[in-house]
């Protein structure tokens, strides 16, 4: 085999030559340098260690966004570990199958969390400000050497789809983001990061370890759940030059943002998650002045694949692949789609996942031979532009074509009265249609006729099979914590 950087060691070593002071992390009054980080780390591989925590176990990790977060990960990764981010809002049942799913060695969360609680490992005790007795553990403790094929992280799905799946990435997969998306967004170690989606997500991982760490850059962290005025009053405290969101919080923001709100410090702005609305993105142009550089990656990717360009964003638009990608569209039988033509999005690149853990049916469907890894999204392509359709298990079958709910939404989203939509399918005599569930402005009123005015403002933009027979107004829409809707909700609703 093989031996390969370890991530820990590769992150965390060029910033303690370069600039050893400097600010890593940022959170309330806490300042964590690089030095701090460093110490902190190397003495958390040493407690692990001595808790009997083995190269190769896996170490849940449940923690609000702060100082001990990063420590905790890179602390596991430094001795060989493999270090499980989990959501710090799940339920206790979800937290006792996935630590048992993951055969999980130890868990670290606070003694009174439900996770704590639900689990029948042992807990390394451990507040948001890192764990207890930490200084007792030498802080020279030289980082295992891992092998090619070694993990380094365990991230589990977010469940939008049905139960969460365990995606293992290896040491090298770590450092992936920041050797291509980075350079696509310019990122330098000037750069102040602040992701509103947090570290046991993907994106926020992404954005606030592997590329700010990466780059040398410094962090912002927020162990709460910010609304959109407390977002605004951080990105006014913090003054970050890059921030990073889903559209949902964009539209949240767009609802307080004031013309003299400050948002001077940012240069990017950058959504992903799920598909940004052409509507949003023309809303916060005309509103701030700033595009929305918009972008899709995945979980099983640990990476952005398709991603505009700043300064040259496109509304309705995901952008072209980002470098060391490859792309093909094809339809069901795999056969690669004509262009124009809708089709299932499959990636190629490094970085990505090659199984899911212990799910080898589910990895044979998705991780396909030579590399190729099959998103479950929709999209069509035209001179290189990758316009997102939807997932497509959402896309709906009406009179033997294919709607993309999305192109719906987009419509529906620029009548001045909807401020978030949904669109799903139901049943009518048996056939699919399409059904809207749309959120409106405050005045609008379930008895008025505001479905009928929404059905022939629809009409004037599509085809009448693209045309909902449904209009409920509902006060919001389900969504999971990462933010995406939750259309399966939707259709049983």
């Amino acid at each position: 085999m093989t031996s390969v950087s370890n991530a820990a060691w590769a992150l965390l070593f060029p910033n303690l030559e370069r600039h050893p002071d400097k600010p890593a992390y940022l959170c309330g009054d806490d300042v964590l340098t690089y030095a701090d980080l460093a110490s902190a780390v190397a003495r958390t591989g040493a407690m692990l260690a001595a808790s009997g925590v083995q190269p190769g176990d896996r170490v849940g990790c449940v923690l609000p966004d702060g100082p001990a977060t990063p420590i905790m990960l890179l602390g596991a990764m430094w001795i060989g570990a493999c270090p499980m981010p989990l959501s710090s809002s799940l339920r206790p049942e979800e937290y006792a199958w996935i630590l048992a799913d993951a055969g999980a060695r130890v868990l670290i969360a606070d003694t009174g969390h439900p996770a704590a609680v639900a689990s029948n490992i042992p807990v390394l005790p451990c507040s948001p400000g890192g764990p207890e007795g930490l200084r007792t553990y030498c802080d020279f403790l030289e980082p295992y050497a891992p092998e090619a094929n070694d993990l380094a992280l365990l991230l589990y799905t977010s469940g939008s789809t049905g139960r969460p799946k365990g995606v293992p990435h290896r040491h090298r997969d770590i450092m992936r983001p920041a050797e291509t998306f980075g350079g696509l967004i310019g990122l330098t170690e000037n750069d102040v990061i602040f992701s509103a989606s947090k570290l046991s997500f993907a994106y926020g991982l992404i954005a606030s370890f592997s590329l700010a760490l990466a780059y040398g850059a410094t962090a912002i962290l927020s162990p709460e759940k910010p609304g959109p005025a407390e977002l605004l009053q951080l990105i006014r405290r913090y003054r970050p030059s890059v921030f990073f969101a889903v559209p949902t919080l964009y539209n949240l923001l767009l609802r307080v943002l004031e013309p003299d709100s400050y948002l001077g410090g940012v240069r990017l702005f950058y959504s992903a998650g799920e598909a940004l609305p052409a509507a949003t993105f023309k809303a916060w142009k005309l509103m701030t002045g700033y595009e929305i550089c918009e972008g899709i990656g995945s979980t099983e990717a640990y990476n952005l694949f398709i991603s505009n360009r700043p300064g040259e964003a496109m509304p309705g638009a995901t952008g072209k692949v980002a470098p060391g990608f490859e792309v093909r569209l094809v339809d069901e039988a795999d056969t690669d789609v004509a262009a124009g033509q809708p089709g299932l999005l499959l990636i190629r690149g490094e970085g990505t996942a090659t199984a899911y853990w212990n799910l080898p049916e589910k990895s044979q469907e998705t991780m396909l031979p030579d590399g190729w890894l099959r998103t479950g999204d929709m999209f069509t392509a035209s001179d290189g532009v990758f316009i997102h359709q939807g997932r497509a298990d959402d896309m709906l079958k009406v009179g033997g074509w294919f709607v993309s709910p999305q192109e719906v939404e987009n419509v529906l989203l620029t009548h001045p009265d909807v401020v978030e939509c949904a669109v799903s399918g139901c049943r009518v005599e048996g056939l699919e249609r399409p059904q809207a569930f749309v959120v409106a402005r405050n005045g609008v009123e379930a008895g008025s006729n505001f479905g009928g005015e929404l059905r022939r403002f629809v009409r004037e933009h599509l085809p009448e099979d693209m045309c909902p027979v449904r209009f409920q107004l509902v006060a919001a829409l389900p969504k999971t914590s990462t933010g995406k809707i939750m259309r399966r909700a939707l259709v049983q609703a």
